[in-house]
C-alpha cells in the first residue's frame, strides 16, 4: 500500500496495515463531517504518524500510484475540505 502525504512524499506500508489505517480515516472523515477542528487536527497527527512509523519513505526517483493521499499536517479543516471536493485527496482508484 502506498501512501503520499502531500508536500512529504510516499510511503509504503505492509499490506496488513490497511485495515487500521481505514480505521483512522474513517475517525478523520467523522471529524471533518463535523466540522471539528481539534478531532480532525489529531486524528490527522495520529494517522501521519502511523505511516512515517509503519512505512519505509518511496525513493523520490520511483514513480508509484498512491492508494491513499493525505493533507499535511498544517493544512487547516476547511482547505481539506475544499481538496475532497476536488477530488485531489482521499482513497484513490
Amino acid at each position: 500500500m502506498i501512501v503520499r502525504i502531500l508536500g512529504e512524499g510516499q510511503y509504503e506500508l505492509p499490506t496488513n496495515y490497511h485495515d487500521h489505517l481505514a480505521e483512522l480515516d474513517e475517525e478523520l472523515a467523522k471529524a471533518i463531517e463535523a466540522n471539528d477542528e481539534a478531532a480532525f487536527s489529531a486524528t490527522l497527527d495520529a494517522l501521519i504518524h502511523e505511516i512515517k512509523s509503519a512505512g519505509t519513505p518511496v525513493e523520490l526517483d520511483r514513480f508509484v500510484p498512491s492508494n491513499m493521499i493525505l493533507p499535511s499536517l498544517d493544512t487547516p479543516l476547511s482547505e481539506v475540505k475544499e481538496l475532497l471536493a476536488e477530488g485531489t485527496i482521499g482513497e484513490q482508484g
